[in-house]
């Protein structure tokens, strides 16, 4: 075999073309730090430390993964860490780790000593205080939830452009029915239409003196631009908790989730300002059924007043279609109800064989340019 190719060279040689094969030789810069393993002397392998265990070596190597490296891990190259959002939430103290430990081991002692609590916990009679629990994880731990559930269901995404905001005061709206029922609303659950009809009962912890502004809005529901809310109720310089005293700057309006858009956010931003704010330019006419009017951007509002006002509570429910739609469409909004439905596609079928084998015996029907319908599955 290296015969021809030699003649093959030779050949080319005496033709006057020659092909040759030169190797590009890089230089290798030195490393930003230390390499792995580079402290172990590999010429001595025998004085090196034993583990003698799984477990130890698992340890050590887990602390050995903590460490930061100079370069980039495949963890990093893989799934790089999102850039830091912006928090625009209230500022508020942060509680020391330890405190909190030495509280709770305190209560846990003060429960072990109590001989009637060990007694029903024994024969499964101990009640638990739930308005006391929930009471508790308000305070504690309950905003960093609540704005872990805004933050998967995207309110955050699309209301404030990606910031984010921890909810510290806790907002209360309730919705009255006929037969004396109350459906409230707390962080996506259901509320149909129909529940909604009418403005809800809103309570929150205010200091005396303190101002609010409190905004509904819908970030689903917008027919021309995606981009767009409908505003469904705002109200300003609210003081303290007493909703009915502050600004009405445009006056509730029912949700109206289209048919066929599946569930719409429906949002309850609570804001508290510094001082108080002319919202001159955001008021709407009283009535206000115009769509055009509604129109609103959350983002847009809050970089207006942003320096006298900051996000301080959040709650938002679901809502998708129901009877009630059509009434507030054609009585209120004065227009035809939109209805939208799933346009299928034609059904494909592969381009037609001249000779088809293997195909069953209306194979032909496929293919027919009337609109005859034709029986059968193909």
């Amino acid at each position: 075999m290296a015969a021809p190719l030699l003649s093959a060279a030779l050949c080319g040689l005496r033709g006057g073309r020659a092909f040759g094969t030169a190797a590009a030789l890089c230089r290798r810069a030195a490393p930003l730090g230390p390499m792995p393993n580079e402290d172990i002397d590999v010429s001595n392998l025998e004085a090196l430390e034993k583990y003698r265990s799984f477990t130890r070596y698992f340890k050590l190597a887990e602390k050995e993964s903590r460490k930061p490296r100079w370069w980039r891990t495949y963890r990093q190259h893989t799934s790089p860490q999102p850039e830091p959002k912006t928090d625009i939430s209230l500022p508020r103290d942060k509680l020391l780790r330890a405190k909190q430990i030495k509280e709770r081991k305190k209560i846990l002692r003060e429960n072990r000593q109590n001989a009637e609590m060990e007694r029903a916990a024994r024969l499964r009679t101990v009640l638990i205080p739930l308005e006391e629990v929930r009471a508790e994880w308000e305070k504690t731990s309950g905003p960093f939830h609540k704005q872990r559930v805004a933050e998967h269901c995207g309110i955050f995404r699309d209301l404030f452009k990606g910031a984010t905001f921890t909810p510290w005061v806790t907002l209360r709206v309730e919705y009255s029915q006929e037969d004396e029922h109350l459906v409230p609303v707390y962080y996506g659950n259901i509320v149909t239409p129909s529940e909604a009809s009418s403005p809800p009962a809103v309570s929150y912890e205010a200091d005396k003196g303190s101002l609010w502004t409190l905004l509904l809005t819908n970030p689903d529901g917008h027919l021309r631009d995606t981009n767009s809310e409908y505003l469904h109720w705002l109200v300003t310089n609210i003081p303290g908790n007493n909703i009915k005293s502050g600004k009405e700057i445009c006056h509730y309006l029912p949700p109206f989730p289209a048919m066929g858009t599946g569930y719409h956010r429906f949002i309850f931003l609570l804001f508290k300002q510094d001082c108080p704010i002319d919202f001159s330019e955001d008021v709407r006419p009283t009535p206000c059924h115009s769509l055009k009017m509604r129109t609103f951007s959350t983002f847009d509002f809050y970089r207006k007043h942003e320096d006298a006002m900051t996000p301080a509570g959040l709650v938002f429910f679901q809502c998708q279609w129901d009877s009630s739609v059509t009434w507030v469409f054609h009585q209120l909004l004065n227009m035809r109800e939109p209805v939208f439905e799933f346009v299928r596609p034609p059904v494909y079928h592969p381009p037609q064989l001249k000779f088809p084998r293997h195909q069953p015996l209306r194979y032909l029907d496929r293919y027919r340019d009337t609109e005859e319908p034709t029986y059968g599955i193909y």
